[in-house]
């Protein structure tokens, strides 16, 4: 049996740079069951830079490569990759991985379509290899209380899920403002990390309705004085409702399109009282601030419990992520968000636009089941690869 995971980083733009200190962190607290063996992008110069980060606290520099097939072929030992490109090419890089027999961590959202995703799920199946989707938010000290709180019965049963962001932004994102590379906006880039949320601490949604609107179609080089539009074609806001398990009912409203006052909840309502992130437990007799409900969590699970949800101490959620995934691959234990957690996870976000796309609630194992493309078909035509 291996005893360090060999690893190749796909992907050196931004989002990797916070993998690439997640890894630090791991090896910074003496955890150094891996090492990074090869940086890969299509800009050559990231991969450069990447891999002079790397080689300053590892030690040595990994070899830098700007096309992943000629990696696969070089790197025959290598034993597994961690994926971070743009969405549009999460499948296109992660299905020969596995066809060469490499273990695969990739960024959410799993995939520009369900139907792209499905066949990464196809291939980790075929492949037999560890397959995660780096979904972090969970693993933050927050909600994992949160999570305990509710499991716990801190505010009985269930009720309801409120979870409001307006805010706006002008300036422009690159790639993530262009569905035909990011599949969606913000309710799909970040919001999969809710959805996962959602999922984690209420439970699977049974069915959403949603309202998608685009109410400013451009960004700004000048955002003073909004000069220098750049046209964009992602939506900028959803209104949605959800409807759970149980009678559980959830509201969620994204926009990016408020001017003027920026407001944000997001809580949790039981029969006794509700958890509300940032601020903590409030019952119609008692409160317990976020940092209170932190520690009476970690008193309850014990120095063990801790150490297995934080090891050595490791609170950045990513790090924890990647020690997880070189765990899987090192001795076949679980990973948390599985290439299927991270499908349904994103299901929920593509519902969104299902929804608004047939003008009606849809079940989320419609959406699952790919019986519902209204949205998705317009992209799956443009992808290589997608058949109906």
């Amino acid at each position: 049996m291996a005893e360090r995971v060999t690893i190749g980083m796909i992907g050196c733009g931004g989002m990797m740079g916070a993998h690439e200190r997640g890894f630090r962190e791991l090896w910074d607290k003496g955890i150094k069951n891996f090492e990074i063996v090869a940086t890969c992008d299509l800009v050559k110069s990231l991969a450069e830079k990447m891999a002079d980060q790397v080689g300053v606290w590892q030690g040595n520099r990994p070899r830098v490569y700007s096309d992943v097939e000629t990696m696969l072929k070089s790197e025959p030992d290598m034993m597994a990759v961690d994926v971070v490109t743009v969405h549009r090419a999460h499948h296109s890089v992660v299905v020969p991985c596995f066809e060469a027999g490499k273990h695969v961590t990739v960024e959410k959202p799993l995939a520009i379509t369900l139907r792209a995703g499905k066949l990464m799920l196809d291939a980790a199946e075929k492949a037999g290899k560890v397959f995660q989707v780096a979904e972090n938010y969970r693993r933050s000290t927050e909600n994992r209380a949160i999570k305990w709180a509710i499991d716990s019965g801190m505010i009985g049963k269930l009720r309801m899920i409120y979870w409001v962001d307006v805010e706006e932004r002008l300036w422009y994102w690159t790639w993530r403002d262009h569905r035909d590379q990011a599949g969606g906006g913000w309710p799909l880039d970040g919001g999969v990390h809710f959805a996962d949320l959602f999922r984690y601490h209420v439970g699977d949604p049974e069915s959403l309705y949603c309202t998608v609107r685009t109410y400013n179609p451009y960004r700004y080089k000048d955002t003073d004085n909004l000069t220098g539009a750049i046209p964009v074609d992602v939506e900028d806001t959803t209104l949605a409702v959800l409807h759970f398990a149980d009678g559980v009912t959830g509201s969620w409203t994204y926009t990016l399109s408020g001017p003027g006052d920026k407001w944000g909840h997001r809580a949790v309502y039981g029969e006794h009282g509700s958890l509300t992130w940032g601020t903590g437990f409030k019952s119609r007799k008692n409160s317990m601030t976020m940092d209170e409900l932190i520690a009476e969590h970690h008193r309850a699970i014990g120095p063990d419990g801790v150490e297995k949800l934080f090891p050595r101490g490791i609170q950045d959620t990513i790090a924890t992520e990647l020690n997880e995934f070189v765990e899987a691959v090192l001795h076949g234990t679980p990973v948390e968000i599985t290439g299927w957690e991270g499908y349904k996870d994103q299901a929920i976000s593509m519902a969104l636009y299902e929804s608004d796309a047939v003008g009606r609630p849809v079940l989320l194992s419609d959406v699952e089941a790919l019986r519902v493309e209204a949205y998705q078909g317009r992209l799956n035509a443009d992808l290589e690869g997608m058949t109906r």
